[in-house]
């Protein structure tokens, strides 16, 4: 008995691993679409991505902490950067007393771009998470939180092992 409730248990939690892979592909095709909506490379519309969500959150991203969020180096990054300024999607600004600091911002037509694109998605997933009490969607983002935790933790430590052509920034 004890045998079938750990089989039980590992298959749920197998699929459960599944749900979220797929979940994965969803936001990877997501992302994909949105970058052809706009007409940019995949990486420079998650950059404007990262870019936009971190400033709707109060915490605009410096050029290296972008590096670190999109698994770019440094150079690569710079160049990401000034394409995307060019094309007036990013502004970069000092905006701090330590005038060497930069921080990012999307341009306001990104915004609204990505309010057109993901609004309705938006919506969609707010009705899915509705019918689910506050608790367990408590319950939902600490798991969430503890899985992201452990890849990062993962990636880091693979990063650390890995051949230097291999590593992230």
């Amino acid at each position: 008995m004890e045998e079938a409730v750990r089989d039980g248990v590992a298959q749920q939690r197998e699929r459960l691993m599944e749900s979220l892979r797929i979940y994965g592909g969803h936001y990877s095709e997501l992302s994909r679409r949105f970058a052809a909506w706009l007409g940019l490379h995949s990486t420079d519309a998650t950059a404007v991505l990262e870019i936009a969500a971190a400033e709707e959150r109060g915490t605009p991203l410096s050029p290296a902490r972008l590096s670190e969020r999109i698994s770019l180096s440094t150079g690569a990054t710079t160049a990401l950067l000034n394409r995307l300024e060019a094309a007036g999607h990013i502004t970069r600004a000092r905006e701090h007393s330590d005038r060497r600091i930069v921080t990012l911002h999307s341009g306001e037509h990104i915004q609204e771009r990505a309010d057109e694109f993901f609004g309705p998605l938006a919506h969609r997933l707010d009705a899915a998470m509705s019918p689910y009490p506050p608790q367990f969607l408590e319950q939902v983002e600490a798991f969430m939180a503890d899985l992201n935790a452990t890849m990062d933790g993962h990636l880091t430590e693979r990063n650390a092992v890995a051949p230097r052509s291999l590593r992230t920034p």
